[in-house]
């Protein structure tokens, strides 16, 4: 009996911590974001990276609107990755650089951006390097603001990525939206506050050339961007949140599409968990560095929804435990982590979901929570492990992280 109170003790205390992880962030994330000035540094040589597959119907409409945002020595390079359309034929009669890559048997995106930075290191490798997707838009000023901060710090800079509801949204895209929104802003907005390094969310980002150079930026990893940040930071390289420089899409409209590329996004994050959080853990402790900590311990908050279910289930088996005569310490630990996580999602629809989402959004909660169950349950039993591109029924539509 006391060996299971142990292990049931051990179980609450480790769900508590992601949860008082994510309390710190959402209370640290409610003050508005206040505007700054640009960075004094001088402007950096610089490319825009844009990995793109099958987007000819919107590529052209990307380019157009990075354009201005260039100066006369910046580039902006398309590589298209394995692309059967029209991909390479709109993006340059839209001026910008191409690059073609056709290798069906290594997919994925972080192969399309090693051969776009290979490119570049054979044809003039520059200062800072801004990665944007095909899907994506740039805020005015943006481009900017990253490159100039990134060669400041010498270090990677991420702009908040913001996805918003398709037309039309239902409630579980509505939901789906507040999710991200939290993830790719809310969270690293309020860990940047308290000193702490961020993730990279796969687009918006800049990199110093070389130090994007020395990455290992070619594999299929499901979720190579999360796997880029994570070897930057583990190599000296942290990256640092910049809430100014907004980049915004659009979700999938599809719910296959969607449901799709959360599987990606999920297994991915979840399988990159115990490696990296005890390679940052160790790095932090030989370094003396408290970033590399904070990184490992961001990591370690699952996706909301999964972060809910997984905290309830603690809760309940920890109930249950009592009731069927077990020790009480478990249910001390795992009540008020309970708790606590519902003050957080408090926090987190108070500052981020006023005007995104409703009550009335409250009775897709069961079946979006269904469809988390079902990508958990295929991690367990069979996760995925190739890289798949989400179908767009729309022009627009983002792949969206894990929320």
């Amino acid at each position: 009996m006391l060996l299971m109170d142990l292990v049931f003790c051990g179980l609450a205390l480790a769900g508590a911590v992601p949860v008082l992880v994510f309390l710190a962030q959402m209370l640290a994330s409610r003050p508005p974001v206040r505007p700054r000035p640009v960075p004094a540094h001088p402007r950096p040589s610089l490319a825009v990276l844009i990995p793109a597959h099958d987007e000819g119907r919107i590529i052209a409409g990307t380019v157009a609107g990075l354009m201005p945002e260039l100066a006369a020595a910046d580039r902006l390079v398309v590589v298209a990755d394995n692309c059967r359309d029209t991909t390479a034929a709109a993006a340059r009669a839209a001026g910008a650089e191409v690059v073609e890559r056709d290798d069906p048997a290594r997919r994925g995106k972080g192969f399309a951006l090693d051969h776009g930075l290979r490119y570049l290191e054979r044809t003039g490798l520059p200062e800072v390097v801004v990665v944007i997707d095909a899907d994506c838009a740039m805020q005015a000023g943006g481009i900017d603001r990253l490159a100039r901060l990134s060669a400041a710090t010498d270090g990677p800079v991420q702009g908040a990525y913001r996805l918003t509801a398709p037309p039309r949204a239902s409630s579980s895209h509505r939901i789906a939206a507040f999710a991200t929104l939290v993830k790719q802003v809310g969270r690293p907005l309020g860990w940047s506050r308290l000193g702490q390094p961020c993730a990279l969310s796969g687009t918006g980002f800049a990199v110093p050339a070389r130090h994007l150079a020395a990455a290992s930026l070619a594999s299929s990893h499901l979720t190579e961007d999360l796997k880029l940040g994570m070897d930057l930071a583990l190599a000296g390289h942290p990256a640092r949140f910049c809430p100014q420089a907004e980049v915004t899409s659009v979700l999938p409209e599809g719910d296959a599409a969607r449901r799709s590329q959360q599987t990606r996004w999920e297994h991915g994050h979840l399988a990159l968990i115990l490696p990296y959080a005890s390679a940052l853990v160790g790095g932090a402790w030989r370094r003396r560095d408290p970033r590399l900590l904070g990184l490992a311990l961001d990591l370690c908050v699952p996706p909301l929804v999964v972060l809910t279910l997984a905290e309830a289930g603690l809760g309940l088996a920890a109930l249950a435990w009592w009731w069927a005569g077990g020790g009480l310490a478990p249910l001390l630990v795992a009540g008020p982590a309970v708790l606590l996580l519902g003050l957080a999602l408090a926090v987190a629809i108070g500052r981020w979901g006023r005007g995104l989402i409703a009550w009335r959004d409250a009775l897709a909660l069961p079946g979006f929570a269904v469809g988390k169950v079902a990508i958990l349950l295929q991690f367990l039993v069979k996760p995925q492990a190739e890289w798949v591109r989400a179908e767009r029924r729309t022009g627009g539509g983002a792949e969206p992280p894990a929320g």
